[in-house]
């Protein structure tokens, strides 16, 4: 029997957060730029493959939201099991990982379930219409159990609380606020009051007076002082010329304070920007490194049709090897799409000194992964389209920035250990 996508959503069924759950087998996929949002396709899983089809009309607008891996052609398109469990990237890009595959498998476990259970398909459903970008799915399992205003200090306790193991009477809350956030830390959207002073839940839609932000909270392996640590680290980009959003250090009972930056998938108007990373659009694993500079910046070229925004992964390529910032893998750069179709750079984030895999840069600068250097970085600058005078500014610039590394990490309370240390690898990597 053929492969039928077009039949109506499933009988809508419990979210995690109760009893019982009905596992799903078909998803609608929708694209939300914040007015009407538009059938874009549907996903099936059937024998263990992951199946999805174009809906006709969507074709005719002629969107290119995964140009490189899922073309806007009819009929249906699969992919191997082996990564993304089968999903195109572009869907993948939707799910949580680290941190919110955490939050979501440790509420199937206190429902007497098994994360096993769940297929890709399942966790888009949890996803629903509150993930990241303007991709949006149905039958929508997500559920608001946040209201009111939000206290990071007893978030931060509570998050540290299910790192450890332990159960946790906000763990709804927590995934709630989660949305789909990628990374290792925990993490939480949340919506800021203009003066900084109020803070309520940020998933859904905010009242008029808040912005759309993300807040961060230490993981088991950061010190009290990450959060200031990236803060600074925002700062400096900033000064080196890196588009970046605005960033804010919030105050905490323990601790140096919680790093927050305003989201870029969302518009000052309340719309939606369709997200894309690096790994999802190349299919490239992130755990596995494997990916170059280079390669980046010619997929930025070929994306945008635009040298400017192919320079401005350059200037990111330099800010990051010459910082220490040596966890720029794949899921770490996104593309950002807006409802005409217009491909940009999404501003840097996840910027703070990291080491990579066996202490090498995630992402090669010109061949070069364990010492990478200014001679490295010039070669890279042809790829970008940049003359080797303005390749030595954009160095230059980026080395100034850099040298405010511990007047700025004292004033926003870097320990004197970290000032240190930080301060010695920069020192070396910029010389």
């Amino acid at each position: 029997m053929p492969l039928n996508l077009r039949r109506d959503p499933e009988k809508r069924a419990y979210s995690i957060m109760a009893e019982s759950f009905t596992l799903v087998t078909a998803l609608n996929v929708l694209l939300d730029f914040g007015e009407e949002p538009v059938n874009l396709g549907r996903l099936a899983r059937r024998d263990g493959k992951i199946y999805f089809e174009y809906d006709a009309g969507f074709i005719s607008r002629k969107l290119e939201i995964s140009p490189f891996k899922l073309p806007l052609n009819p009929g249906l398109q699969v992919f191997e099991p082996n990564l993304f469990e089968g999903l195109p990237g572009v869907f993948n890009d939707s799910l949580p990982d680290g941190w919110g595959r955490l939050l979501l498998d440790r509420a199937l476990r206190s429902k007497g379930m098994s994360e096993s259970a769940l297929s890709p398909l399942d966790r888009l459903a949890h996803v629903g219409h509150t993930g990241m970008g303007a991709l949006i799915y149905e039958p929508d399992y997500s559920e608001n159990k946040v209201k009111g205003t939000i206290d990071l200090d007893r978030l931060a306790v509570q998050s540290q609380k299910i790192l450890e193991g332990e159960s946790s009477e906000v763990l709804d809350a927590l995934v709630a606020l989660n949305g789909s956030s990628a990374g290792a830390r925990p993490k939480a959207l949340i919506g800021v009051s203009k003066d900084k002073s109020k803070l309520v839940q940020g998933v859904h839609d905010l009242s008029k007076g808040y912005e759309p932000w993300l807040v961060k909270f230490s993981n088991s392996q950061d010190g009290p002082d990450a959060g200031a640590i990236e803060y600074v680290y925002s700062l400096m980009a900033r000064e080196a010329g890196l588009d970046i959003m605005a960033t804010h250090l919030f105050s905490a009972c323990k601790g140096s304070g919680y790093f927050a930056t305003r989201r870029f998938d969302r518009t000052d108007d309340g719309g939606r920007l369709h997200m894309h990373t690096a790994c999802g659009l190349l299919h490239s694993d992130f755990r596995v490194p494997s990916l170059d500079y280079q390669d980046l910046i010619k997929a930025t070229m070929v994306l945008t049709r635009d040298v400017r925004e192919a320079q401005k992964m350059y200037r990111l390529s330099v800010f990051n090897v010459l910082s220490h910032n040596r966890d720029d893998h794949a899921k770490n750069f996104t593309f950002l799409m807006d409802q005409s179709g217009t491909w940009r750079m999404a501003p840097a984030y996840d910027l703070t000194f990291s080491n990579g895999p066996g202490g090498e840069q995630s992402t090669m600068a010109a061949g070069e992964g364990r010492t990478p250097g200014i001679e490295h970085l010039l070669e890279l600058a042809k790829t970008a389209e940049i003359s080797e005078t303005d390749a030595r500014h954009i160095i230059d610039r980026t080395v100034i920035a850099l040298r405010q590394w511990k007047d700025l990490a004292k004033v926003h309370g870097v320990s004197k250990a970290n000032i240190k240390r930080i301060g010695d690898v920069i020192e070396e990597s910029a010389s």
